[in-house]
């Protein structure tokens, strides 16, 4: 794994919120959309202070402005000629449709990658806003507004490990800065406690990729790998270590690796999903695999790498929550 120890410096970090529902909330089967909806307004409604400007390109302020950085970053093309991805991505709860009623609870996550999380305190002040707009579908016994809800605690937590830290508790004004972060060397040791030869994806949002112009509708390593070096490298590039990079002939050979190992149980399917864009004014079809499959053949090498995957999210729409899957 030399590629990986060689130059890489990006680390997540992993925050998890824990909220009390305030009034009648109502989440669609999969809500990491309504979640970055909601978080985007709110950071957006917090903390620009051009809202003139139609779009963040358009500003003079980008360049400086946290709301450019974290939801809408502006630089050049990315690694392998990739759009740049955003710094972060949303952990959804993973319990399915839900109405919640006043007083219960859920939580849902948010990654943090590289340098972005000295933002954390911005994140933090846009919560008020995201109480106040509510959550979720407009309901009838809320005279047809979303529902509201009241952030009671944010942890950072290690996902491989018992570690965690309390960074926020309602009416807490000061917000301690995390001091939990996985990094690469993290993804070594953990590979190492897996089966070297066989290993389970467990596809617990749904998986979107693209590979040669076809979309992606079975278990298939090579096209999964493909995208989830893109995609880290991109990440290290931008939020980590810039000169970070992965040579064509490495990348080639993990992707031969990648091909040479054998899908022994697929137990994927596809759903299909939408997604209505407030930007576009249209829905958009988010949906993916789901389900898991087993692969065998040789994965030493490739194993920190789909230990990343897990970290990231690969594929369509991670920010809204898709692509996260684990490895067992």
């Amino acid at each position: 794994m030399q590629p990986l120890l060689r130059s890489v410096s990006l680390t997540t970090t992993h925050l998890w919120f824990t909220v009390r529902v305030v009034t009648p909330l109502t989440l669609d089967e999969y809500s990491g959309a309504a979640l970055r909806g909601s978080f985007f307004n709110a950071l957006w409604a917090r903390f620009c202070v051009n809202k003139s400007a139609q779009t963040c390109a358009e500003c003079p302020l980008h360049e400086t402005c946290p709301v450019s950085t974290i939801v809408a970053p502006l630089r050049e093309d990315g690694f392998w000629g990739q759009d740049i991805p955003r710094p972060y991505a949303i952990v959804p709860p993973l319990e399915g449709a839900h109405a919640y009623q006043p007083g219960e609870h859920f939580s849902f996550g948010m990654t943090l990658f590289g340098h972005v999380v000295q933002l954390l305190p911005y994140i933090m002040l846009s919560l008020s806003q995201m109480e106040a707009e509510g959550l979720g579908q407009r309901l009838l016994e809320n005279a047809g507004q979303r529902g509201r809800f009241k952030v009671e605690q944010v942890e950072v937590v290690h996902p491989w490990t018992e570690q965690k830290k309390i960074i926020y508790t309602t009416g807490q004004s000061i917000v301690n800065i995390p001091l939990i972060s996985v990094q690469a060397t993290d993804c070594l040791q953990r590979a190492a406690q897996l089966d070297q030869h066989r290993v389970t994806l467990t596809l617990l949002t749904p998986l979107r990729l693209v590979d040669r112009k076809h979309l992606v509708k079975h278990a298939d390593l090579r096209p999964l790998l493909q995208r989830l070096l893109e995609r880290y490298f991109s990440l290290e590039q931008h939020y980590g270590n810039p000169e970070a990079q992965l040579s064509k002939e490495e990348r080639d050979r993990l992707l031969a690796q990648a091909e040479a190992v054998r899908c022994s149980d697929d137990q994927t399917y596809w759903q299909e999903l939408l997604s209505y864009s407030n930007r576009q004014k249209r829905a958009t079809p988010i949906g993916g695999l789901l389900g898991h499959a087993t692969l065998t053949g040789e994965l030493s090498e490739l194993l920190p790498y789909l230990l990343l995957g897990e970290l990231i999210h690969i594929g369509k729409d991670v920010v809204k929550g898709n692509g996260w899957y684990r490895v067992s």
